[in-house]
């Protein structure tokens, strides 16, 4: 892709994931923060995986849903723009002795897939990275990479509070993040806030419709989070 007006999502945006050392800390502190194994466990179970099927990962971070998907198909593709994340990931799922992942350094709009459909696709907490028209473009790749019948997962920095209160909330969306993890992540939400893309949740609801996707699960928690449960529709059935 060298077009010089395409998104450029491997600049980092927010938090520098570029940094070997900030990535190892950011994988303490979502494990602090975060019950990464019931949040993996109910996705696996929304998804109904079973170990036939491909399941690719966008934006796979350190790796913790990566290995676990690992266990319950077939094969996982994990992508992520940040070489750092990817190679903590890959050390990650060696020491766990875990061989049916594929890495891939790239993101949304840079992944290439090739072979077969996947039967599932899982982005976690990534694709705020992108403005909402690169939202969109990210979400029609996502549903091409699907196999018709093919679930799409997604969690998601998303605002459903209302929006006149903003100042109000994003002061007591910072400071909780200072009382349960400390200065350095109330920072890291300031930046978040400032610097990168969470949209509403009208607005993702209408990008995954308009991508094609049937949403059949959607739920908004603590005014800035946000999971969406979606299929590929059958092309037959669709068409009724």
């Amino acid at each position: 892709m060298n077009q010089r007006w395409h998104y450029n999502e491997m600049k980092q945006v927010g938090t520098d994931f570029t940094d070997a050392k900030e990535v190892e800390a950011y994988d303490a502190r979502m494990q602090k923060i975060r019950d990464i194994r019931s949040e993996t466990e109910k996705i696996l179970a929304s998804l109904h995986i079973t170990q036939d099927q491909t399941l690719l990962e966008i934006g796979c971070g350190t790796g913790e849903f990566t290995i676990a998907a690992a266990g319950r198909c077939s094969k996982v593709i994990a992508a992520d723009v940040s070489l750092p994340m990817l190679e903590f990931a890959r050390q990650k799922a060696k020491k766990r002795n875990v061989k049916n992942i594929e890495f891939h350094n790239a993101g949304f709009l840079t992944y290439e897939h090739s072979g077969e459909p996947v039967d599932a696709v899982v982005s976690q907490i990534a694709l705020h990275h992108l403005p909402d028209f690169w939202k969109m473009i990210a979400l029609r790749r996502i549903y091409s990479f699907l196999k018709e019948g093919g679930r799409f997962y997604l969690k998601d920095t998303v605002y459903s509070f209302e929006v006149d209160g903003y100042k109000d909330f994003f002061d007591k969306f910072i400071e909780g993040f200072r009382n349960v993890a400390g200065d350095e992540m109330a920072v890291d939400a300031e930046t978040a806030v400032r610097e990168e893309y969470s949209t509403l949740g009208w607005i993702m609801e209408g990008l995954l419709e308009r991508a094609g996707f049937h949403i059949d699960h959607k739920e908004y928690s603590e005014g800035f989070m946000a999971v969406y449960e979606c299929t590929k529709p059958d092309a037959a059935k669709f068409h009724q």
